[in-house]
Order: C-alpha cells, then structure tokens, then sequence
C-alpha cells in the first residue's frame, strides 16, 4: 500500500477483515476514468488495474484482423460478463474498486442494437455492487483504442445507455462531476465515509 494518508490507511486495512465492498466506477469515453483509477492506486485502496473489455477486444480485433462488428458482439460480450464475474468472486474480504462492472454491457449491447443476454441478466441479480459512481464526460477523448471512437454524439450516446443500463439494473448511480482525478477521488471517498487521500497523513 502506497497512501501517504494514514487515517485512510487505517480505513481499508480495518475494512479488510469484513465482508466484501464492492465499488464501480464508471462512464462513458472521454470520462477520465483512466486517471481516476490511477489515482485509486496511487491512494493504496484496492482496484482493477484495467477494465477486461479493452484487452478482450484487442485480442478479438487482432484475431479478426478488423474492428468488431454487430455480428461480432454476442461472442465478445459473453467473454467479457466471464472476466467481470471471475473479478468479482475473486473478491471476498474488504474494499475493492471495480474498472467498470457487469451492468456496463446493458449500454454496450443497447449501443449496437442488441438485447442484454439471458446470461447478462442472470448476472446482474446474482452479483451485486454496494456503490455505483458515473464519471460525467471530459472534453477530451480519452483512449484511441476504446470500442467507440471520436464523434461526440457516440460518446454522449454510449455513456446515456451505461447509465440507463445501471438504473434498469436496479442501481441509483452517483454522479462525479468533470474535475481532476485527484478532486474526484476525494468526492467518492467522502461519499463513502472514507477519508479524503489528499489531506495526507
């Protein structure tokens, strides 16, 4: 653990005894998320290091020598509910923050048309987050390798339909307003009675 902040140290090794608490963070591209989850890390709380869908799909892309298609998705997608739910029973003790989780597929399949797996929706009633955070879209685009790319209409599309996903899925998101990776991660932290990583120690 790399905190410099004693009293938020002290917070997650108590919780790490306790039972499993589960925490999504999430958005469409051009969010930030890649800068908050860093700074999850840098915090020292637990966290995915990447989401599973962007290496998933770099695989799938490689294999099919092109970008993915409609056709493409179903395959794909039940790969990616695979990896979310492994991650997501591999937890069993203590604070985890999640690189997106399983109900980000409802805005995914909706995006290209399709209807959420029955596998999807098993899911999401078995495995459940205690808190979803929604990062509010940047102005800049994030990552040239994401499964949408540059047009701004797409990005606020897909991010509309993850979050429309997470309120089908039965969730009330909390919303993290544009701000720097640091400002935002003392936001969640305080939403969840954790102590603010940039008061130090």
């Amino acid at each position: 653990m790399i905190t410099t902040n004693s009293a938020l140290a002290a917070a997650i090794e108590t919780a790490a005894s306790g039972e499993p608490r589960r925490y999504v963070i999430t958005g469409g591209p051009s969010s930030g998320k890649d800068d908050l989850i860093a700074a999850v890390h840098a915090a020292g709380i637990p966290c995915m290091t990447e989401e599973p869908g962007r290496e998933i799909y770099r695989k799938h892309r490689e294999r099919l020598g092109r970008h993915l298609r409609r056709e493409d998705r179903r395959e794909y997608s039940l790969e990616v509910l695979s990896a979310f739910i492994a991650e997501y029973t591999g937890h069993k003790h203590g604070i985890r923050f999640y690189n997106r989780g399983i109900p980000d597929s409802y805005g995914w399949e909706a995006f290209f048309g399709l209807r959420p797996t029955q596998q999807l929706e098993e899911a999401t009633r078995l495995y459940r987050y205690d808190a979803i955070f929604v990062l509010d879209p940047l102005d800049t685009f994030e990552d040239p390798d994401d499964i949408v790319w540059a047009k701004e209409r797409e990005i606020r599309r897909v991010h509309e339909l993850i979050v429309q996903g997470y309120y089908d899925a039965g969730y009330e998101p909390v919303f993290v307003a544009p701000d720097a990776a640091a400002a935002r991660l003392d936001f969640i932290c305080a939403n969840l009675r954790l102590p603010k990583p940039s008061r130090g120690a």
